[in-house]
């Protein structure tokens, strides 16, 4: 919404682990390098590593998350801390100041687990929530302070604010996306206007998909005729106007990871309706705590919203769907799944009528066990999460995210045949869950069971053509049932999916190799070398690969940097 303008219906992205963003849709910064700005983003957290479609428009992008490297017990290594944040900005800065520029400084760290580093440990110690902000805010204090130092500051367009806020409990909810109660929605948006303005605080409801149409409205560029946002530049004016306007806000991390009611609401200066199988209203004026129902007493108030709702999403969903397949390595989905944001696609039913599921008010207990359970096994400790799971699973028994989940830490803790157990659950339970097809594939390579590990491996793959891991993992089950020429036909798949997976290549290398193909053994040997020069089975297969060709002293290399390569 901020870097489009545009609102989940039109964009097609509601989750962040489906889809990334189009790269035929126009972004802020797109629209802003092709009018001549030198364009920069110094990224926070591996939620919007470029592989997202983010990027789109950025001259300079500075994401650089190690995924391959990360394990699960150095999870801080998906966040970047906001000094380091600041430190890349104003390099890029202090090469950039005298071009036309726009900068986005992505700051993450008031996200779950709240540590903020010292002094701010200490001065926020029962408050650890706001201490992370007042980190962040330090840091904006410093672009600040280089803006000054270089005159800069009277005459550049800042934009200060947050995509969402933090529960902290109210309503159950400890952090954020579960709900769309004004406890997460309504965020601070400072903006500071070039050539400087008497500050003024603006009380009207506003939108984040206003902020690109602000951006290029001050700037005098034409905004694209898709933004649905409106230019807040009007309600700045010393003349301001009255522009009374019905918000819309949804969430659908219930529906499309619980098969739980989807959330959708429309907000007014007045009033808050969210429509779920138990609706809710809510008078801002005397209640902004948003603790008093009045959906039972305002039948009629309640209904002009929904009719409000209703004309929005219509509104909204004008035009063509610009959301794209990520394409993602299954196991980084796993990964981003320790930051809270990439979920257990698969457990929604897009069929169902959302008024007949839960309401996802009465599963929130539910909800923050499971949270609880899928941090500490992101964390390694699999028993605490399995008892919790156990206990989620009472609750709801059909939970395909908690039987997922619960197989995987089977699998982690090598109860094979209990993963195998929880993941065939959950494909009776969601068929075309493409993510636990994948996993139960493994799990039944584990137990030995290879003909139905490649009978689900590529059940895994019709879901998920992207999915490289799974060709890869075929390939190595059809060699266990000694059939060479299909093993070699899934590595050979796998690097066709991805020419960068290393494995594969080394895969197909050794296949070759042991099949007496030696030239394009080599060339794929040569390929996993470069790819993975400190894995030591490659230069190990490349070397015997180099003496079967009679290159004696290249073999000898290979060999030595095999004796050389770092423990795995």
């Amino acid at each position: 919404m901020i870097f489009t303008g545009t609102y989940p219906p039109l964009s097609g992205v509601h989750d962040f682990a489906a889809n990334k963003l189009n790269p035929t849709q126009a972004t802020l910064a797109s629209v802003l390098k092709d009018n001549g700005y030198a364009t920069a983003a110094v990224i926070g957290s591996a939620v919007l590593d470029s592989r997202f479609g983010l990027n789109h428009g950025f001259d300079f992008y500075y994401d650089h998350f190690d995924f391959n490297r990360l394990q699960e017990s150095n999870l801080d290594e998906m966040e970047r801390p906001g000094n380091v944040v600041a430190d890349v900005t104003l390099d890029w800065l202090s090469e950039n100041y005298q071009k036309k520029f726009f900068l986005w400084m992505h700051l993450y760290d008031p996200h779950y687990p709240y540590h903020p580093p010292a002094p701010y440990s200490e001065q926020y110690k029962d408050r650890p929530y706001d201490g992370e902000i007042a980190f962040a805010d330090a840091q904006v204090g410093r672009l600040i302070e280089f803006l000054k130092n270089k005159s800069l500051y009277r005459n550049t367009l800042i934009v200060l604010s947050g995509d969402h806020g933090e529960s902290l409990g109210e309503h159950g909810e400890k952090t954020h996306g579960f709900f769309i109660y004004n406890a997460t929605l309504h965020v601070p948006l400072i903006i500071h206007l070039p050539g400087g303005m008497h500050a003024k605080t603006v009380a009207n409801p506003v939108n984040l998909a206003d902020l690109m149409p602000t951006v290029l409205d001050a700037l005098n560029i034409q905004i694209p005729a898709q933004v649905q946002g409106q230019s807040l530049l009007p309600l700045m004016s010393p003349k301001k106007e009255d522009n009374a306007r019905s918000l819309y806000a949804e969430t659908f991390l219930p529906r499309l990871h619980f098969n739980w009611s989807e959330l959708r609401g429309v907000e007014t200066e007045t009033y808050h309706f969210i429509d779920a199988p138990k609706p809710e209203l809510y008078d801002l004026r005397k209640d902004s705590g948003e603790t008093h129902n009045l959906f039972a007493e305002k039948k009629a108030v309640a209904e002009e919203m929904r009719v409000r709702l209703a004309k929005l999403i219509q509104q909204y969903t004008a035009g063509q769907e610009l959301a794209e397949k990520t394409g993602l390595d299954p196991a980084l989905i796993e990964r981003l799944k320790s930051l809270g944001y990439a979920g257990f696609s698969g457990g929604g039913n897009s069929g169902a009528n959302s008024r007949t599921l839960p309401d996802p008010k009465d599963r929130i207990q539910t909800y923050e066990l499971f949270s609880d359970a899928m941090a500490d096994s992101q964390h390694g400790q699999y028993a605490s999460s399995i008892e919790k799971l156990n206990t989620v699973l009472k609750t709801d028994p059909d939970s395909v995210p908690g039987h997922y989940l619960q197989g995987l830490n089977y699998y982690r803790t090598r109860e094979f045949p209990k993963s195998v157990a929880e993941l065939e659950r959950v494909l009776q339970l969601s068929p075309d869950y493409a993510l636990a097809a994948f996993q139960l594939g493994l799990a039944y390579d584990r137990v030995s069971n290879w003909d139905r590990a490649i009978q689900t491996l590529r059940r895994a793959l019709e879901l998920d053509s992207t999915n490289f891991s799974a060709a890869y993992d075929l390939g190595l089950s059809y060699l266990q049932k000694n059939m060479a020429n299909e093993a070699a036909a899934a590595f050979r798949q796998s690097v066709t999916i991805n020419d960068d997976y290393a494995p594969g290549h080394r895969a197909l290398g050794e296949l070759l190799l042991s099949q007496g193909q030696l030239d394009e053994a080599l060339a794929e040997l040569h390929k996993a070398a470069e790819l993975s020069p400190e894995d030591a089975s490659t230069h190990s297969a490349l070397a015997r690969a180099l003496a079967a060709k009679g290159l004696t002293s290249e073999a000898e290399d290979e060999m030595r940097k095999a004796e050389q390569a770092p423990p795995q």
